[in-house]
């Protein structure tokens, strides 16, 4: 028979030890949780600047994870982020796509991003006064972009883009243009082209009246040509002026950048007295009016220019070499400032 007073000394040992059981797990699951909650806050290891990573269609959590620690963006324990995704409730909400690893993104702005499908987009700029040539060869150059204009022809990529029999010079709208991987650059010239149409849909009814323009398509060659002459915004208008009156007057343009166009592959970078005599479709010292296509790609401000030209008598202007140009309203001040700035022999 057992003593009750050894029975009695027996039970609070008992619970002594059951105190501390409790206190050793109470502690354990504290730094457990302690730890996770580092863990969902403690950026990862991102190694450079503009690093992403690509999720497939059909990832599984498990492929995910795997991906993010064989790259050694995170060591933590696989356990860790199968909880967090279970505490934002996304485990089986995660979308495929591209996403930006920006330095101090934390797991659990990840998988935000990911649940969201915010996944990382790029911006593609085509530049005022690009020629369609100077657009093509940069949207080859893009990254994480679907070339799948590679091979076709400008007949053929108008076709695509559902502008069959359009000449694509001037159709394009130079403007930033956001895409995600996986888009193609069939996709942004559709875009532009279409951010064109609306933009020259949407100036051409308030057009300055009497112009010598008669259509749209009008309106986009002399901008394009002014576009090429200057990239101040303070002589658009002016340039833009100068051609006006010269085509009411039935003066040939002259312009140089026109003829500069249409020599093509013969342009190395300088134009002589040769190339302005030698006659082709583009000549505007051979041949009167507006040439027969844009020469490049207008910006919106260009397209403003040419259907609100600045008044004035001014039909002839110089470049005076520093970005600026004299203008002149006859011939004889004109060859003055040809003299000046061009020879440098100025009176």
């Amino acid at each position: 028979m057992i003593d009750e007073r050894m029975r009695g000394r027996a039970l609070p040992r008992v619970w002594l030890l059951l105190v501390v059981l409790a206190m050793a797990l109470a502690a354990a699951l504290l730094h457990g949780w302690l730890d996770f909650s580092r863990f969902s806050r403690t950026p990862l290891s991102v190694h450079a600047q503009g690093d992403s990573i690509d999720i497939g269609r059909g990832s599984s959590f498990r492929n995910i994870v795997g991906e993010l620690r064989q790259r050694r963006l995170t060591d933590a324990n696989p356990l860790y982020w199968r909880l967090l995704a279970e505490q934002m409730g996304v485990v089986n909400r995660l979308h495929a796509g591209e996403y930006a690893l920006e330095r101090g993104i934390t797991p659990r702005q990840l998988l935000a991003n990911m649940a969201a499908g915010k996944v990382l987009q790029r911006d593609f700029t085509i530049v005022d006064g690009w020629t369609f040539e100077e657009l093509r060869q940069a949207l080859a150059r893009a990254e994480k972009l679907k070339h799948d204009s590679a091979g076709l022809d400008d007949a053929a990529i108008m076709q695509k883009i559902g502008a069959a029999g359009v000449s694509p010079e001037g159709q394009f709208l130079p403007e930033t243009y956001a895409y995600v991987k996986g888009d193609s650059d069939l996709d942004i010239l559709r875009r532009a082209h279409e951010a064109m149409a609306r933009t020259l849909a949407a100036l051409w009814p308030g057009r300055d009246k009497g112009l010598p323009l008669a259509t749209p398509y009008d309106a986009l060659i002399l901008a394009s040509i002014v576009e090429k002459e200057t990239a101040r915004a303070d002589e658009r208008a002016r340039i833009a002026g100068v051609f006006v009156r010269r085509l009411q007057d039935h003066m040939l343009l002259q312009t140089d950048p026109s003829v500069i166009y249409g020599m093509g592959a013969r342009y190395t970078g300088t134009i002589h007295k040769s190339d302005l005599t030698t006659d082709t479709p583009y000549n505007t010292y051979t041949r009167a009016g507006l040439p027969p296509t844009p020469i490049a790609l207008p910006g919106k401000p260009a397209l403003e220019a040419a259907l609100h030209p600045a008044a004035g008598d001014a039909l002839y202007f110089v470049a005076r070499g520093d970005g600026h140009h004299v203008f002149a309203s006859t011939l004889e001040e004109h060859n003055r400032n040809v003299d000046c700035y061009q020879r440098k022999h100025c009176r």
